[in-house]
């Protein structure tokens, strides 16, 4: 007998609906849905507090392949996670750029000014690049935000943002000729595509 199977009849033995089930194992009615119609696996945890409240052993719940496959899964999610907030983390990083010294001033001041002190520069184009900066920054405070969610479908589609936010920096930052923070937003594109890609490689994201 499957899992899905052995879940139902555990819980119809009980007398139990979907809703009071997931009441006691502290998790949505959806996922006991999802469980019991063989659409996914609970992770270890949830396995672990199925067999306390029927008082069943987690071998006779659910096969040794079973539980292996659900370990890999779960490492899988725990590393993309891992690398969503580091990736998440680099964009915040760039909050820096409004503080270092690392702007240049016009070729009648060559010294390197903080974003802020630059007099050489007119204002739209100012503005654009603090907003750009405030946008990366806020990006990444919304996708650590998100990682703790454990929605590998949301930390998909932030990361791809966040990605598309560095290479717009790095453009603007070329086509204004300021060449310290566009080899600094560079190097961080270049360390986000090659985690992204690694992990994604060995770990694909599944949705959850």
């Amino acid at each position: 007998m499957e899992f899905c199977e052995k879940l139902k009849e555990l819980r119809t033995a009980k007398s139990l609906t979907q809703e009071e089930l997931a009441e006691a194992l502290f998790v949505s009615r959806t996922a006991i849905s999802k469980w019991e119609s063989g659409r996914g696996f609970p992770s270890l945890a949830s396995l672990q507090e199925i067999s306390k409240y029927f008082s069943i052993s987690i071998d006779d719940l659910i096969d040794s392949k079973e539980i292996i496959s659900i370990a890999e899964n779960e490492n899988k999610r725990h590393i993309n996670r891992f690398v969503s907030v580091i990736c998440n983390a680099l964009d915040v990083f760039v909050g820096l750029l409004f503080f270092l010294p690392i702007f240049g001033n016009g070729t009648d001041n060559p010294s390197s000014l903080p974003l802020y002190s630059i007099t050489n520069m007119s204002l739209w184009i100012k503005i654009v690049v603090m907003v750009l900066i405030s946008l990366t920054v806020i990006s990444g405070l919304l996708g650590i935000i998100l990682a703790c969610f454990n929605k590998s479908i949301w930390n998909r589609h932030r990361l791809v943002a966040g990605v598309a936010l560095i290479v717009i920096d790095v453009m603007v930052f070329i086509l204004i000729r300021q060449p310290y923070p566009s080899i600094i937003t560079l190097i961080i594109l270049m360390a986000k595509v090659i985690l992204i890609g690694i992990t994604i490689y060995k770990y694909p994201y599944k949705k959850s």
